[in-house]
């Protein structure tokens, strides 16, 4: 167990974090900082929190070695993708000229970046992307000639 002593101010200053930090994540941390600041055992604490003991423990290191700045600091970054960096072109190249699959967008991404990816990761690209797929509509049975233009014009009414 680790112990630790609060001053006035530092307790003042976790009960006002743990309700009005912007990041949901650093309250947490201070609710764990300020139940110790209240004398609660590190079992305890967990219990009230829902934390494993050892995020507890974590938590109150951290504290220990940087204080409430330290706590404050969020150490994550979001995922990223190699993809990301080549997004202009692809969307450039797709703009001319959509792809009809994902297995056509796969093999011209290919080409475009030299990254090649399974349709999985493709497919989640280009909807982080914007695109989104098309269903394609059937023409209606060759037997009805007046029926098939009538489909034609209004598919090329709703394009435009």
């Amino acid at each position: 167990m680790i112990n630790i002593k609060f001053t006035e101010e530092e307790k003042q200053a976790l009960h006002y974090e743990r309700y009005h930090h912007p990041h949901p994540k650093v309250q947490r941390r201070m609710e764990v900082l300020w139940l110790k600041s209240q004398g609660e055992s590190h079992k305890k604490i967990a219990q009230l929190t829902g934390m494993t003991l050892n995020t507890v423990t974590n938590h109150i290191k951290e504290y220990k070695a940087g204080g409430i700045e330290r706590l404050n600091q969020l150490h994550y970054h979001p995922a990223g993708s190699e993809l990301d960096k080549h997004i202009q072109s692809i969307e450039q190249d797709f703009k001319q000229r959509p792809p009809a699959t994902i297995k056509e967008a796969m093999g011209r991404i290919e080409k475009l970046t030299g990254l090649k990816r399974s349709e999985v990761q493709i497919g989640a690209f280009l909807k982080r992307m914007g695109l989104s797929r098309r269903k394609i509509g059937m023409v209606p049975a060759k037997a009805d000639v007046q029926r098939q233009e009538e489909f034609k014009k209004n598919s090329a009414a709703k394009t435009r």
